[in-house]
């Protein structure tokens, strides 16, 4: 069950909160409102805010799921030189349960760090040490990207049925919080980036608070 019945619906950050509790293909409920809700006062420049002194290392994420276009997108010495002209210096590749495994990215540009590997025990690390995310568009690994204050590029798989990734994608661009494209539209993205590793401006997403009886609430009723 999808709950979206307009194009012109917004979302609150309580209810965009919602999405985190989506796991795999579990519904997400987003809760329509009569008036646009006021943007919360935050940061236009917390990509600023990195300190310089880390690895300007970029975090390519498809959760625990399958997007072999964006996977095979990223496979491209061409997409590695692309990022290392934007002043970083690796990337790693979390790929996930696809069918599509890299090899063309494996002739390295040089200066350019690249690891692959299909899962994380935990994607922690690799976030908080992360200039730039790159990640599909599941709310799991959206939202947690967000909690760290990272840069976020969210593509989104137009591929799936009853997408409502994309109008996630959509409401959190036009908040501020991230920038998002599709596989195709991916080389033309990075080549919009910083030149100086910094990716972005963003504003920083401040998450809501929703009790699970509310939750319950909108599923049963």
């Amino acid at each position: 069950m999808y709950l979206y019945d307009a194009p012109e619906a917004h979302f609150c950050n309580k209810c965009l909160t919602q999405a985190e509790l989506k796991e795999n293909n579990q519904p997400t409920v987003f809760r329509r409102h009569s008036s646009r809700p006021r943007a919360p006062t935050m940061p236009r420049n917390a990509a600023r805010e990195q300190k310089t002194d880390k690895n300007r290392r970029v975090f390519v994420t498809v959760g625990t799921t399958s997007f072999d276009a964006l996977i095979e997108t990223m496979d491209s010495p061409a997409v590695s030189a692309s990022l290392k002209s934007k002043g970083y210096d690796g990337l790693t590749m979390q790929i996930g349960r696809g069918v599509y495994k890299p090899h063309r990215i494996a002739k390295k540009t040089l200066g350019f760090d690249v690891k692959i590997v299909e899962y994380l025990p935990s994607i922690e690390d690799e976030l908080r040490d992360a200039a730039l995310v790159i990640s599909h568009a599941g709310a799991g690994s959206v939202f947690e990207t967000l909690k760290f204050g990272k840069p976020l590029l969210v593509v989104v798989n137009e591929s799936l049925m009853d997408n409502h990734q994309k109008e996630l994608a959509m409401e959190l661009e036009e908040r501020g919080h991230v920038k998002w494209c599709v596989p195709e539209g991916l080389r033309d993205a990075i080549e919009g980036l910083a030149d100086d590793g910094s990716g972005f401006e963003f504003a920083r997403y401040e998450p809501g608070v929703c009790s699970l009886g509310e939750v319950l609430d909108d599923l049963l009723f």
